[in-house]
């Protein structure tokens, strides 16, 4: 029997590449750091994993990501129907704005917004009048994830967007229905998808984040300390260990919460076909 042609030639060539690319940055870096973390028991995973501190870090790691992630969503829909149904002057310059979390240092940004939320700066003197306190604690970890998370929640929706177009909505309203009854029952169940897409990106990216956090968190053990400052305090007390077996408890969680989101995202794809 003939070997079937494929229409693209060189597929055991491109998918040889593909798998020793992937393996080379992402599956041996993290085949190594289990087999770092392996060099510790179980006992000893579980008294690391469950140790005050670690959970403390954790809680607030993954409780202020996905908060962020959540405000970045609802604000990312928001800038993303400005960007594509609106036409006004300086929408060139908003457009750019988005991506400059992009292109900034995490450094730079810490910085910045800690100076600005700083209990003295021009927003933080604001917020102490009501007794919020911004930078040095969570609060202050949650701007800096929502800053570096909002723009994959708008690069995400608006392309989505544009590709709708306004004859929805306006075929909606020639069946009689109103501004919110085309958006809740036409426009948002095809945007479901990209914004969860849009959050997952944001999630994964907050978790990691380290640059913009320490400056503005304070770094508070046990209050505003988060998992990445953690293992990088235990890399500087040469516990190499221990770092790997944070970071890799931090990995399964984090793989675990992603893999459930895109099952969600892929299940709601699958219901609107």
């Amino acid at each position: 029997m003939a070997k079937k042609q494929r229409v693209l030639p060189g597929y055991g060539l491109s998918m040889g590449i593909t798998i020793t690319w992937l393996s080379l940055i992402i599956l041996i870096p993290l085949a190594a750091l289990f087999i770092k973390a392996a060099g510790l028991g179980p006992a000893q995973w579980w008294s690391i994993l469950t140790s005050p501190r670690v959970l403390a870090a954790a809680k607030l790691t993954f409780g202020a990501s996905a908060a962020a992630a959540g405000v970045s969503v609802v604000l990312g829909l928001l800038v993303s129907w400005v960007l594509v149904r609106y036409r006004f002057p300086g929408r060139g310059i908003l457009d750019a704005i988005v991506d400059l979390p992009f292109a900034l240092p995490t450094a730079v940004a810490g910085i910045t917004l800690t100076q600005i939320y700083a209990p003295t700066g021009w927003i933080g003197k604001y917020l102490a009048e009501w007794g919020i306190k911004g930078a040095y604690s969570p609060f202050g970890v949650f701007i800096a994830l929502t800053f570096i998370g909002f723009p994959f929640v708008v690069r995400t929706v608006q392309p989505v967007m544009e590709d709708l177009g306004p004859e929805l909505e306006e075929a909606s309203a020639s069946l009689g229905a109103n501004r919110w009854t085309t958006f809740r029952r036409v426009i948002f169940p095809l945007l479901v998808p990209a914004l969860i897409t849009g959050f997952t990106l944001a999630f994964a990216r907050a978790i990691g984040e380290y640059g913009s956090v320490i400056f503005i968190s304070g770094n508070l053990p046990m209050k505003t300390e988060i998992l990445p400052l953690l293992i990088v305090a235990q890399l500087e007390q040469y516990k190499y260990e221990g770092a790997a077996v944070i970071a890799a408890g931090m990995l399964i969680v984090s793989f675990g919460l992603l893999f459930l989101i895109n099952l969600l995202q892929r299940r709601l794809n699958w219901q609107s076909r």
